[in-house]
């Protein structure tokens, strides 16, 4: 049999070589920036040749100044010496899928938030036990897809950052809906206790506080579910997995504003109403436009975290400068057409209690505009 082998590359004619290369797509390199600037650390993990998992790694701009570690290596580490060069080497070549799982254990083992990515059945253990199982939907097996938590269409890594992209700008504008939402509401439980407490009739009627939840409220907790990102959305460090959704000052930011435009209206309302207690009184719609309009300003000023309104832009937001419209536009109606005055008992205010409500309103934004820089900016930068 040897003989026979041998026999085969006798007498040839040398005609050249051959080379192959599978280079890394273009995208990829401004995918690893981009993790990289947002505080998520790549790491390539691979059955290739040393070199050759070095010189894609320095191409896309993983390696960290050439350092690596090879399978054969890391089997002679112990479990604190395998942590630790799991937090200093970003280039693991020649390992088996056991090797991929242990290095898995041990990215999680020192409490950080792993996603894996694969495509082979030998990957299906370590995307498994990642946080998150990431596998290819075109070159994957069905063994990789069942094990994992995510399936790529297009097997490109840059789809993993613009989900990234998409989960924080989720996540920031469900903060937002929750906040907008939590203060309005604050706001209306505090004017409903505090008004009897100055010795005032019931400051809010029942069909009037579900008009401000349903109707005023509405519109603008939904535009703010489509929230354009924030400017550094990808510029930032990730939130911890344990953080509560109030965190960062966010339960301060909800109480705080909400007591402001509540004692706010509650003085507008108070100040009518000592002057005209009677039943013809518009005091009632006063203090109900006034907080209303006070509601929307909030609106304006939770659309982000990290910037005001000035830098974010008020047009940038198309649905919310329909909704501010459309809601001012709807009280207008609820104020001026007699249907909606005998539904909701309401009276029609002056041009004067007109500016009255809209100077308070531009005096909450302010006020909140501060209470959102000493809370929860503060609260983000520390």
């Amino acid at each position: 049999a040897d003989d026979a082998m041998d026999s085969l590359e006798r007498d040839l004619v040398f005609l050249g070589l051959f080379g192959m290369i599978d280079p890394p797509r273009v995208e990829v390199k401004d995918a690893v920036a981009s993790c990289l600037a947002a505080g998520i650390r790549p790491v390539m993990i691979t059955g290739d040749h040393p070199l050759t998992a070095r010189h894609i790694a320095d191409q896309v701009g993983i390696d960290d100044g050439g350092a690596f570690l090879t399978g054969q290596e890391l089997n002679g580490l112990s479990d604190d010496e395998l942590r630790q060069a799991s937090r200093d080497v970003s280039v693991f070549a020649r390992v088996s899928p056991e090797h991929k799982l242990k290095l898995i254990e041990a990215y999680r083992s020192g409490e950080q938030i792993t996603a894996m990515t694969g495509d082979g059945v030998n990957d299906a253990p370590a995307l498994k036990k990642a946080d998150i199982g990431v596998a290819m939907g075109i070159t994957g097996t069905d063994v990789a897809k069942e094990a994992s938590d995510m399936v790529l269409l297009d097997d490109n890594f840059a789809t993993v950052v613009a989900a990234v992209e998409e989960g924080r700008v989720i996540y920031d504008n469900v903060r937002k809906f929750i906040k907008y939402l939590l203060s309005c509401n604050a706001s209306e439980i505090l004017v409903m206790f505090i008004g009897p407490i100055l010795g005032m009739p019931l400051p809010l009627l029942p069909l009037q506080i579900l008009w401000i939840n349903l109707v005023t409220d509405g519109l603008p907790a939904l535009a703010l579910g489509v929230e354009p990102p924030e400017q550094n959305v990808m510029r930032r460090p990730p939130y911890s997995s344990t953080e509560s959704i109030f965190g960062r000052g966010m339960g301060v930011f909800i109480i705080t504003a909400g007591l402001v435009i509540s004692l706010m209206a509650l003085g507008v309302g108070f100040v009518a109403w000592s002057g005209d207690p009677g039943p013809e009184s518009s005091w009632q719609t006063l203090l109900f436009t006034t907080l209303v309009f006070s509601q929307l300003a909030v609106a304006l000023s939770v659309r982000s975290e990290s910037s005001s309104l000035w830098k974010v832009g008020f047009f940038s937001n198309r649905p919310m400068v329909f909704a501010l419209i459309g809601t001012t536009a709807l009280q207008m109606i609820v104020i001026y057409v007699p249907f909606f005055q005998r539904l909701l008992d309401t009276k029609p205010l002056s041009a004067g209690e007109l500016a009255i409500a809209f100077g308070v309103a531009v005096a909450a934004f302010v006020l909140v505009e501060v209470i959102e820089t000493t809370t929860l900016r503060r609260a983000r930068a520390a």
